[in-house]
Protein backbone atom coordinates (compact mmCIF):
# COMPACT_ATOMS: atom_id res chain seq x y z
CA UNK A 1 0.00 0.00 0.00
CA UNK A 2 1.72 3.65 -0.80
CA UNK A 3 1.57 6.72 0.88
CA UNK A 4 -1.04 7.92 -1.05
CA UNK A 5 -3.59 5.33 -0.49
CA UNK A 6 -2.42 5.06 3.29
CA UNK A 7 -3.02 8.58 4.03
CA UNK A 8 -6.92 8.18 2.50
CA UNK A 9 -7.37 5.25 4.18
CA UNK A 10 -6.27 6.59 7.61
CA UNK A 11 -9.03 9.72 6.73
CA UNK A 12 -11.68 7.31 6.22
CA UNK A 13 -11.11 5.48 8.89
CA UNK A 14 -10.78 8.73 10.97
CA UNK A 15 -14.57 9.82 9.88
CA UNK A 16 -15.49 6.38 10.38
CA UNK A 17 -15.39 7.11 14.08
CA UNK A 18 -15.19 10.79 14.52
CA UNK A 19 -15.77 11.31 18.20
CA UNK A 20 -13.26 8.83 19.08
CA UNK A 21 -10.96 10.51 16.41
CA UNK A 22 -11.61 14.00 17.76
CA UNK A 23 -10.87 12.88 21.27
CA UNK A 24 -7.57 11.83 19.87
CA UNK A 25 -6.56 14.67 18.65
CA UNK A 26 -7.67 16.96 21.74
CA UNK A 27 -4.33 17.57 23.36
CA UNK A 28 -3.31 18.11 20.43
CA UNK A 29 -5.42 20.70 19.37
CA UNK A 30 -5.12 22.14 22.72
CA UNK A 31 -1.44 22.08 22.96
CA UNK A 32 -1.00 23.53 19.42
CA UNK A 33 -3.19 26.18 20.19
CA UNK A 34 -1.25 27.50 23.74
CA UNK A 35 1.87 27.40 21.65
CA UNK A 36 0.76 29.99 18.61
CA UNK A 37 -1.63 32.15 21.33
CA UNK A 38 1.65 32.56 23.83
CA UNK A 39 3.62 33.13 21.24
CA UNK A 40 1.63 35.60 19.86
CA UNK A 41 0.73 37.30 22.58
CA UNK A 42 4.36 37.18 23.93
CA UNK A 43 5.25 39.52 20.71
CA UNK A 44 2.32 41.71 21.13
CA UNK A 45 3.18 42.31 24.25
CA UNK A 46 6.42 43.02 23.69
CA UNK A 47 5.88 45.63 20.75
CA UNK A 48 3.45 46.75 23.23
CA UNK A 49 6.64 47.60 25.81
CA UNK A 50 8.84 48.79 23.06
CA UNK A 51 6.62 51.36 21.97
CA UNK A 52 5.68 52.43 25.08
CA UNK A 53 9.76 53.25 25.28
CA UNK A 54 10.44 54.25 22.29
CA UNK A 55 7.18 56.94 22.26
CA UNK A 56 9.41 58.57 25.29
CA UNK A 57 12.54 59.04 22.30
CA UNK A 58 15.33 56.90 21.79
CA UNK A 59 17.41 59.57 22.99
CA UNK A 60 16.53 59.88 26.52
CA UNK A 61 18.51 58.96 29.88
CA UNK A 62 16.83 58.43 32.83
CA UNK A 63 18.57 58.80 36.45
CA UNK A 64 17.21 57.15 39.65
CA UNK A 65 18.10 57.02 43.07
CA UNK A 66 19.16 54.10 44.54
CA UNK A 67 22.26 52.11 43.66
CA UNK A 68 21.27 48.86 41.44
CA UNK A 69 23.25 45.72 39.30
CA UNK A 70 24.28 46.73 35.68
CA UNK A 71 21.43 44.52 34.53
CA UNK A 72 19.05 44.89 37.76
CA UNK A 73 16.30 47.59 38.47
CA UNK A 74 17.59 50.08 41.27
CA UNK A 75 15.53 49.65 44.73
CA UNK A 76 13.16 52.88 43.95
CA UNK A 77 11.53 51.12 40.95
CA UNK A 78 11.14 48.02 43.94
CA UNK A 79 8.95 50.30 45.83
CA UNK A 80 11.35 51.59 48.63
CA UNK A 81 11.45 55.18 49.35
CA UNK A 82 15.36 56.64 48.35
CA UNK A 83 15.75 59.99 48.68
CA UNK A 84 19.38 60.68 46.99
CA UNK A 85 18.34 62.44 44.08
CA UNK A 86 17.27 66.01 44.33
CA UNK A 87 16.19 68.84 42.23
CA UNK A 88 19.36 70.39 42.25
CA UNK A 89 21.24 67.73 40.54
CA UNK A 90 18.79 67.38 37.64
CA UNK A 91 19.22 71.41 37.50
CA UNK A 92 23.28 70.55 37.71
CA UNK A 93 22.56 67.90 34.33
CA UNK A 94 21.07 70.59 32.16
CA UNK A 95 24.55 72.92 32.55
CA UNK A 96 26.49 72.28 29.63
CA UNK A 97 29.47 72.65 31.77
CA UNK A 98 28.61 69.66 33.09
CA UNK A 99 26.77 67.29 30.16
CA UNK A 100 27.75 69.08 27.05
CA UNK A 101 25.53 66.71 25.18
CA UNK A 102 22.24 67.14 27.17
CA UNK A 103 19.68 69.97 25.51
CA UNK A 104 17.28 69.80 28.62
CA UNK A 105 16.94 67.62 31.65
CA UNK A 106 13.74 67.43 33.98
CA UNK A 107 13.08 66.55 37.79
CA UNK A 108 9.79 64.38 38.38
CA UNK A 109 7.64 63.53 41.47
CA UNK A 110 5.08 61.98 41.53
CA UNK A 111 1.61 61.03 43.79
CA UNK A 112 -1.67 61.09 43.99
CA UNK A 113 -4.80 63.19 45.29
CA UNK A 114 -8.37 64.14 45.14
CA UNK A 115 -8.71 66.73 42.37
CA UNK A 116 -11.74 69.68 42.81
CA UNK A 117 -13.64 71.34 40.84
CA UNK A 118 -17.51 73.08 42.21
CA UNK A 119 -19.27 69.62 42.61
CA UNK A 120 -17.00 67.47 40.48
CA UNK A 121 -14.83 65.18 42.79
CA UNK A 122 -11.97 62.84 40.60
CA UNK A 123 -9.09 60.70 42.09
CA UNK A 124 -6.42 62.43 40.26
CA UNK A 125 -2.53 61.56 39.90
CA UNK A 126 -0.37 64.29 39.82
CA UNK A 127 3.20 65.03 38.11
CA UNK A 128 5.62 67.68 39.60
CA UNK A 129 8.06 68.76 37.14
CA UNK A 130 10.20 71.31 35.82
CA UNK A 131 9.44 73.97 32.79
CA UNK A 132 11.48 71.88 30.31
CA UNK A 133 8.99 68.97 30.46
CA UNK A 134 7.55 69.86 26.95
CA UNK A 135 11.20 69.33 25.63
CA UNK A 136 12.30 66.59 27.52
CA UNK A 137 9.00 64.81 26.76
CA UNK A 138 8.43 66.33 23.26
CA UNK A 139 4.42 67.18 24.54
CA UNK A 140 2.83 69.64 23.44
CA UNK A 141 -0.21 72.04 24.93
CA UNK A 142 -3.31 72.37 23.37
CA UNK A 143 -4.82 75.56 25.19
CA UNK A 144 -2.94 78.11 27.68
CA UNK A 145 0.51 78.08 28.34
CA UNK A 146 2.77 75.63 30.71
CA UNK A 147 4.06 76.93 33.52
CA UNK A 148 7.72 78.95 33.42
CA UNK A 149 10.93 78.65 35.40
CA UNK A 150 9.38 81.73 37.38
CA UNK A 151 6.37 79.48 38.73
CA UNK A 152 8.79 76.64 39.12
CA UNK A 153 11.17 78.57 41.59
CA UNK A 154 8.38 80.26 43.40
CA UNK A 155 6.38 77.59 44.42
CA UNK A 156 2.85 79.09 41.91
CA UNK A 157 0.19 77.48 42.55
CA UNK A 158 -0.62 76.79 39.12
CA UNK A 159 -1.62 73.37 37.03
CA UNK A 160 -2.06 72.37 33.51
CA UNK A 161 -4.22 69.41 32.80
CA UNK A 162 -3.89 66.91 31.22
CA UNK A 163 -6.66 66.18 27.71
CA UNK A 164 -8.68 63.58 30.08
CA UNK A 165 -8.98 64.46 33.35
CA UNK A 166 -9.81 68.53 32.01
CA UNK A 167 -12.88 66.84 29.87
CA UNK A 168 -13.58 64.66 33.00
CA UNK A 169 -13.55 68.00 35.49
CA UNK A 170 -14.84 70.69 32.88
CA UNK A 171 -16.86 68.94 30.24
CA UNK A 172 -18.04 71.29 27.72
CA UNK A 173 -16.42 74.31 30.05
CA UNK A 174 -13.51 76.39 29.03
CA UNK A 175 -10.74 75.28 32.19
CA UNK A 176 -8.42 77.98 31.62
CA UNK A 177 -8.59 80.63 34.59
CA UNK A 178 -10.75 78.31 36.72
CA UNK A 179 -9.69 77.26 40.63
CA UNK A 180 -9.47 73.57 41.31
CA UNK A 181 -8.42 71.73 44.25
CA UNK A 182 -6.23 68.99 44.59
CA UNK A 183 -5.44 67.52 48.38
CA UNK A 184 -7.45 70.50 49.28
CA UNK A 185 -5.34 72.94 48.20
CA UNK A 186 -5.60 75.39 45.57
CA UNK A 187 -4.80 76.18 42.14
CA UNK A 188 -4.94 78.34 38.91
CA UNK A 189 -6.19 76.16 35.67
CA UNK A 190 -3.52 77.87 33.25
CA UNK A 191 -2.96 75.12 30.06
CA UNK A 192 -4.21 71.85 29.00
CA UNK A 193 -2.42 69.46 27.53
CA UNK A 194 -2.56 67.56 23.94
CA UNK A 195 -3.35 64.65 24.24
CA UNK A 196 -0.37 62.15 24.33
CA UNK A 197 -1.54 58.73 25.82
CA UNK A 198 0.48 56.14 27.81
CA UNK A 199 4.09 56.94 27.85
CA UNK A 200 6.55 55.33 29.73
CA UNK A 201 3.37 52.94 31.29
CA UNK A 202 1.88 56.03 32.79
CA UNK A 203 -1.21 57.34 31.15
CA UNK A 204 -0.14 61.10 30.35
CA UNK A 205 -3.83 62.19 29.48
CA UNK A 206 -5.53 61.59 33.37
CA UNK A 207 -2.20 63.38 34.87
CA UNK A 208 -2.31 67.35 36.56
CA UNK A 209 1.03 69.43 36.18
CA UNK A 210 2.54 71.32 38.77
CA UNK A 211 5.34 73.03 39.21
CA UNK A 212 7.92 70.55 41.24
CA UNK A 213 8.93 72.37 44.07
CA UNK A 214 4.43 73.38 44.59
CA UNK A 215 4.15 69.73 44.40
CA UNK A 216 7.23 68.92 47.04
CA UNK A 217 6.43 72.00 49.22
CA UNK A 218 2.52 71.97 49.67
CA UNK A 219 1.19 68.37 48.32
CA UNK A 220 3.90 65.62 49.28
CA UNK A 221 6.17 67.79 51.95
CA UNK A 222 9.86 66.13 50.48
CA UNK A 223 13.12 68.06 49.33
CA UNK A 224 13.87 65.04 46.89
CA UNK A 225 12.49 63.80 43.32
CA UNK A 226 11.84 60.61 42.45
CA UNK A 227 13.39 60.22 39.25
CA UNK A 228 15.19 62.99 36.49
CA UNK A 229 15.11 62.24 32.83
CA UNK A 230 17.88 64.20 30.50
CA UNK A 231 17.19 64.76 26.62
CA UNK A 232 20.49 63.52 24.46
CA UNK A 233 21.21 65.73 21.33
CA UNK A 234 21.58 62.85 19.62
CA UNK A 235 21.24 59.41 19.99
CA UNK A 236 25.34 58.42 18.95
CA UNK A 237 26.22 60.29 22.33
CA UNK A 238 24.05 58.64 24.58
CA UNK A 239 26.87 56.65 26.14
CA UNK A 240 29.31 59.57 26.49
CA UNK A 241 26.37 61.76 27.50
CA UNK A 242 25.84 58.91 30.41
CA UNK A 243 29.47 59.07 31.84
CA UNK A 244 29.21 62.48 32.17
CA UNK A 245 26.08 62.27 34.42
CA UNK A 246 27.61 59.92 36.49
CA UNK A 247 30.98 61.60 36.65
CA UNK A 248 28.40 65.02 37.24
CA UNK A 249 26.34 63.25 40.43
CA UNK A 250 29.44 61.97 41.69
CA UNK A 251 31.16 65.26 42.48
CA UNK A 252 27.74 66.86 44.00
CA UNK A 253 27.50 63.82 46.22
CA UNK A 254 31.06 63.43 47.53
CA UNK A 255 31.30 59.99 45.74
CA UNK A 256 34.95 58.74 44.60
CA UNK A 257 34.29 55.22 44.61
CA UNK A 258 31.77 54.10 41.58
CA UNK A 259 30.95 50.87 43.62
CA UNK A 260 29.01 53.65 46.13
CA UNK A 261 27.17 55.13 43.40
CA UNK A 262 23.88 56.09 45.17
CA UNK A 263 21.52 56.43 41.71
CA UNK A 264 21.24 54.68 38.80
CA UNK A 265 21.56 55.35 34.79
CA UNK A 266 19.54 53.69 32.20
CA UNK A 267 18.64 55.35 28.93
CA UNK A 268 15.95 53.74 26.44
CA UNK A 269 18.35 51.43 24.35
CA UNK A 270 18.93 49.82 27.59
CA UNK A 271 15.43 49.59 28.68
CA UNK A 272 14.41 47.92 25.28
CA UNK A 273 17.20 45.67 25.50
CA UNK A 274 16.68 44.43 28.98
CA UNK A 275 13.08 43.81 28.51
CA UNK A 276 13.42 42.25 24.99
CA UNK A 277 15.16 39.68 27.14
CA UNK A 278 13.16 39.28 29.76
CA UNK A 279 9.56 38.91 27.79
CA UNK A 280 11.39 36.72 25.31
CA UNK A 281 12.40 34.10 28.24
CA UNK A 282 8.92 34.71 29.83
CA UNK A 283 7.97 33.79 26.59
CA UNK A 284 9.69 30.59 25.82
CA UNK A 285 9.20 29.02 29.56
CA UNK A 286 5.35 29.44 28.59
CA UNK A 287 6.01 27.87 25.18
CA UNK A 288 7.27 24.76 26.97
CA UNK A 289 4.85 24.63 29.69
CA UNK A 290 2.33 24.66 27.04
CA UNK A 291 4.55 22.05 25.29
CA UNK A 292 3.22 19.46 28.51
CA UNK A 293 0.09 19.77 26.73
CA UNK A 294 1.31 18.18 23.50
CA UNK A 295 2.86 15.16 25.39
CA UNK A 296 -0.42 14.91 27.41
CA UNK A 297 -1.78 14.79 23.82
CA UNK A 298 0.72 12.66 22.49
CA UNK A 299 -0.02 9.94 25.22
CA UNK A 300 -3.44 9.76 24.75
CA UNK A 301 -2.88 9.44 20.78
CA UNK A 302 -0.67 6.10 21.63
CA UNK A 303 -2.76 4.54 23.91
CA UNK A 304 -5.74 5.55 21.37
CA UNK A 305 -3.80 3.80 18.70
CA UNK A 306 -3.32 0.73 20.80
CA UNK A 307 -6.79 0.42 21.69
CA UNK A 308 -7.23 0.12 17.57
CA UNK A 309 -4.63 -2.51 17.09
CA UNK A 310 -6.77 -4.62 19.54
CA UNK A 311 -9.72 -3.69 18.11
CA UNK A 312 -8.12 -4.63 14.23
CA UNK A 313 -6.54 -7.73 15.35
CA UNK A 314 -8.33 -9.79 12.50
CA UNK A 315 -8.17 -6.85 9.93
CA UNK A 316 -4.54 -7.12 10.51
CA UNK A 317 -4.04 -10.87 10.12
CA UNK A 318 -5.67 -11.04 7.22
CA UNK A 319 -3.16 -8.26 5.50
CA UNK A 320 -0.59 -10.41 6.77
CA UNK A 321 -2.62 -13.36 5.53
CA UNK A 322 -1.94 -12.17 2.80
CA UNK A 323 1.37 -10.82 1.84
CA UNK A 324 1.63 -7.79 3.77
CA UNK A 325 4.89 -7.28 5.09
CA UNK A 326 5.59 -6.37 8.38
CA UNK A 327 6.86 -2.64 7.18
CA UNK A 328 3.70 -2.04 5.41
CA UNK A 329 1.66 -2.80 8.71
CA UNK A 330 4.47 -0.62 10.73
CA UNK A 331 3.80 2.27 8.01
CA UNK A 332 0.64 2.18 8.06
CA UNK A 333 -0.82 2.91 11.49
CA UNK A 334 2.42 4.97 11.44
CA UNK A 335 0.54 7.18 9.01
CA UNK A 336 -2.81 7.02 11.04
CA UNK A 337 -1.04 8.18 13.94
CA UNK A 338 0.72 11.37 12.20
CA UNK A 339 -2.78 12.02 10.00
CA UNK A 340 -4.67 12.17 12.96
CA UNK A 341 -1.77 14.59 14.81
CA UNK A 342 -1.38 16.65 12.35
CA UNK A 343 -4.94 17.26 11.92
CA UNK A 344 -5.03 18.14 15.49
CA UNK A 345 -2.09 20.41 14.83
CA UNK A 346 -4.06 22.07 11.58
CA UNK A 347 -6.71 22.71 14.58
CA UNK A 348 -4.92 24.15 16.89
CA UNK A 349 -3.07 26.68 14.69
CA UNK A 350 -6.37 28.09 13.21
CA UNK A 351 -8.29 28.02 16.83
CA UNK A 352 -4.82 29.73 17.78
CA UNK A 353 -4.65 32.23 15.21
CA UNK A 354 -8.51 32.98 16.09
CA UNK A 355 -7.70 33.49 19.89
CA UNK A 356 -4.61 35.67 18.78
CA UNK A 357 -6.72 37.95 16.28
CA UNK A 358 -9.00 38.40 19.57
CA UNK A 359 -6.55 39.79 22.05
CA UNK A 360 -5.17 41.77 19.42
CA UNK A 361 -8.44 43.08 18.42
CA UNK A 362 -9.54 43.91 22.13
CA UNK A 363 -6.28 45.40 23.35
CA UNK A 364 -5.99 47.94 20.37
CA UNK A 365 -9.72 49.04 21.00
CA UNK A 366 -8.84 49.42 25.08
CA UNK A 367 -6.17 51.55 23.24
CA UNK A 368 -3.14 49.85 23.26
CA UNK A 369 -0.82 50.14 20.62
CA UNK A 370 -0.77 46.12 20.27
CA UNK A 371 0.99 44.35 17.10
CA UNK A 372 -0.58 41.11 15.70
CA UNK A 373 2.11 38.41 15.17
CA UNK A 374 1.42 35.02 14.28
CA UNK A 375 4.68 34.38 12.48
CA UNK A 376 5.36 32.11 9.73
CA UNK A 377 8.15 30.17 11.86
CA UNK A 378 5.30 29.65 15.15
CA UNK A 379 3.32 28.24 12.38
CA UNK A 380 5.94 26.01 11.20
CA UNK A 381 7.28 24.70 14.77
CA UNK A 382 3.67 24.08 15.36
CA UNK A 383 2.96 21.89 12.75
CA UNK A 384 6.58 20.13 12.39
CA UNK A 385 6.11 20.12 16.32
CA UNK A 386 2.44 17.60 16.11
CA UNK A 387 3.84 15.59 13.26
CA UNK A 388 6.77 14.90 15.45
CA UNK A 389 4.59 13.64 18.23
CA UNK A 390 2.40 11.16 15.74
CA UNK A 391 5.63 9.76 14.41
CA UNK A 392 6.91 9.33 17.89
CA UNK A 393 3.95 8.01 20.05
CA UNK A 394 2.98 5.93 16.59
CA UNK A 395 6.05 3.57 17.01
CA UNK A 396 5.18 1.44 19.27
CA UNK A 397 1.45 0.70 17.98
CA UNK A 398 2.95 0.18 15.19
CA UNK A 399 5.19 -2.23 15.85
CA UNK A 400 3.39 -4.23 18.48
CA UNK A 401 0.63 -4.31 15.39
CA UNK A 402 3.54 -5.44 13.37
CA UNK A 403 4.57 -8.22 15.86
CA UNK A 404 0.90 -9.92 15.23
CA UNK A 405 1.13 -13.80 14.37
CA UNK A 406 -1.53 -13.87 11.67
CA UNK A 407 -2.98 -17.21 12.05
CA UNK A 408 -3.32 -16.28 16.25
CA UNK A 409 -4.79 -12.94 14.65
CA UNK A 410 -7.39 -14.45 12.06
CA UNK A 411 -8.96 -16.59 15.31
CA UNK A 412 -9.06 -13.64 17.19
CA UNK A 413 -12.44 -13.05 18.57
Amino acid sequence: MNLLESTKNSIQIMKAHKLRAFLTMLGMIIGISAVIIIMSVGAGAQSLIIDQISTGGSNLIGILPGAAAENGPPASVMGITVTTLTYEDAQALAEKKNVPHVVAAAAYVRGTGTAKWRNQDLSANFTGTTASYLEVENAEIDIGRFFDQADERSISRVAVLGSQIAKDLFDQEDPLGQEIKIKRESFKVIGVMKERGTSFFVNQDDQVFVPIKTAQKILLGINHINFARAKVDDVKNIDEATEDVKVTLRQRHDITNPAEDDFSIRNTQQAMEILTQVTNALKFFLVAIAAIALLVGGIGIMNIMLVAVNERIREIGLRKAVGAKRSNVISQFLIETIVVSVAGGLIGIMIGALFSTLIALVANYLGYSWALVISLGSIVLAFSFSAAVGLIFGVYPAWKAARLDPITALRYE
